[in-house]
């Protein structure tokens, strides 16, 4: 079973390993992008699981079987975002 976070913001969605099921951006503007790192502490030095893309609003990502982190799932926003994170 999926969790998930809704965010506007750089956030640390899960700081420990787990799997990253999907992002659904509602909204993206102002140059907007997304990054996910395999991180438990919240760092860019980790491990990128999804590198940066420039989302579209009204977008699902779906990863089907999940992509997974050994050691948590950072998701870092620029520009205006709002996206969901689906995890485990």
């Amino acid at each position: 079973m999926s969790n998930y976070t809704a965010i506007t913001a750089t956030a640390q969605i899960k700081p420990s390993a787990g799997k990253l099921n999907g992002i659904f951006v509602s909204a993206a503007s102002s140059t907007p992008t997304i990054t996910v790192y395999d991180s438990s502490a919240s760092s860019t030095s980790d491990p990128v699981i999804l590198a940066t893309f420039t989302p579209t609003a009204n977008t699902n990502h779906n990863f089907f079987t999940g992509l997974y982190a050994n050691k948590g799932i950072y998701v870092v926003i620029g520009g205006t975002v709002s996206a969901t994170i689906s995890y485990e």
